[in-house]
């Protein structure tokens, strides 16, 4: 028995020293499946090889992730190494302590190089939550050779009236080709991060200075009256089903005279390999209307790290390289300039290579330094944030909007039935967390 023993601690100590005694670190990765995160994915074989850790993935969509994540990380289930988080939620798990602030990163890395508005949005109490692998305005995509077909001129900033009027000019129900794409899925994060801007922009705030909701307003029933009505009339079958994916799909492949999305969507646009009409495309910024500010929203992807996580130092090595200068240098050099993670670093606004490859790089930056978080509507607002409020209750309380309106959308209810109902329901959650007296 004393020699199986001694037997057994030598060949321990002789693989230690072979480098194979200790276990394979696993990280767990709950990311979203946009088109960048896949590409981050497909080249984080090369990192698992170089670090020597094995990278398990958990990829979902939007409303899934966010519902998992959130989950896991208030309760502090442990199931994540790394999640994939927002600008929303950064700030405020962070004050809660669910996140591992990147308070020691490397000099290599240089923080200060990222934009500092994205940084700003990602702290909390000076301290860096989460890092960004995108970050994103939003823009009025559409096609150039149909407008020129029918004569017509897409403003630098145009209004959603104008909008409108070239939908109605571009529907062409025989060819399949609809005059406009627009957000209809359901979700805080979908219909409402677009909607919230619509709301801004006629005039309207989410919160009153009272913390009652203003989406039952005047400004908030025509805003979304004229949403549903341009959806309808001019949008695709289905489009309640529609988010940023499948909108993303249908105006690559031809079947949409505009779309008023996110500016990461432009490098996968412009792409020939991803995209049927990237020779085809122009842009401007998001429309506004009776006001001119809080028209396009500031957001980021981001790499955060649950303070549950056991493997923190691993995590945050990853992070790194996923967010890194060098990465954003290898996707260009490998997958194309046009298609390189946007928006995070002042070193890629000033990369020459990106600059000739992307048209609408400057535009993006434009838009993305423009967003502010306070001081963007036309009355008075409580709260920081453009197109939703960053507070806890804002998840529940546009979530619930969001369903609301897509069931105006479908014609299950009226507008103004669907913005009472929600408007109530948004009171009672703010009375219940204090808010109201």
């Amino acid at each position: 028995m004393l020699l199986k023993k001694l037997m057994a601690s030598a060949s321990v100590a002789l693989m230690a020293m072979l480098g194979v005694a200790h276990a394979e670190t696993t990280l767990t990765i709950a990311t979203v499946n946009n088109p960048d995160m896949v590409v981050m994915q497909k080249y984080s074989a090369e990192y698992e090889k170089e670090a020597g850790v094995k990278l398990n993935w958990l990829v979902l969509d939007e409303n899934t992730l966010r519902q998992r994540v959130t989950t896991d990380i208030a309760t502090k289930g442990g199931q994540f190494d790394i999640v994939t988080i927002g600008l929303y939620e950064t700030p405020i798990w962070g004050k809660q302590g669910w996140l591992k602030p990147f308070d020691n990163l490397s000099a290599d890395y240089d923080v200060n190089d990222i934009l500092p508005s994205v940084r700003d949005a990602l702290s909390y109490d000076g301290h860096l939550y989460s890092v960004p692998f995108y970050a994103e305005s939003a823009m009025t995509f559409y096609r150039k050779d149909l407008f020129e077909a029918a004569g017509l001129t897409m403003p630098e900033n145009p209004t959603w009236t104008q909008i409108a009027e070239f939908a109605s000019k571009l529907d062409n129900k025989e060819t399949g080709v609809h005059g406009i794409c627009i957000r209809g899925l359901p979700g805080w994060g979908e219909n409402m991060a677009l909607l919230g801007l619509v709301g801004n922009v006629f005039g309207g705030v989410q919160f009153n200075m009272d913390w009652k909701s203003g989406v039952n307003s005047e400004a908030w029933n025509k805003a979304i009256q004229f949403y549903v009505d341009l959806a309808n009339k001019y949008g695709p079958p289905g489009i309640v089903g529609n988010g940023f994916n499948e909108n993303l799909n249908l105006l690559a492949e031809g079947k949409c005279a505009m779309w008023n999305d996110a500016t990461v969507a432009a490098g996968l646009l412009f792409d020939p390999k991803r995209s049927k009409v990237s020779d085809k495309l122009g842009f401007a910024q998001m429309p506004i209307e009776t006001w001119d500010k809080g028209g396009a929203w500031l957001w980021a992807w981001s790499l955060g790290i649950p303070s549950s996580s056991q493997h923190a130092d691993e995590a945050q090595k990853f992070i790194e390289w996923a967010t890194s200068k060098k990465y954003i240098d290898m996707i260009g050099e490998k997958e194309g300039w046009v298609t390189i993670p946007p928006g995070t670093r002042k070193s890629t606004y000033e990369n020459p290579n990106y600059i000739k490859a992307a048209p609408f790089a400057m535009p993006t930056l434009k838009a993305i330094e423009s967003a502010k978080l306070v001081d963007n509507t036309a009355v008075p607002k409580p709260y920081v944030g453009i197109n939703f409020p960053i507070i806890p209750e804002m998840q529940a309380i546009n979530n619930y909007l969001g369903q609301q309106i897509a069931a105006a959308l479908t014609g299950k209810m009226s507008v103004k039935e669907a913005l009472d109902a929600a408007a109530a329901n948004s009171d009672k959650i703010m009375k219940k967390a204090g808010y109201i007296k």
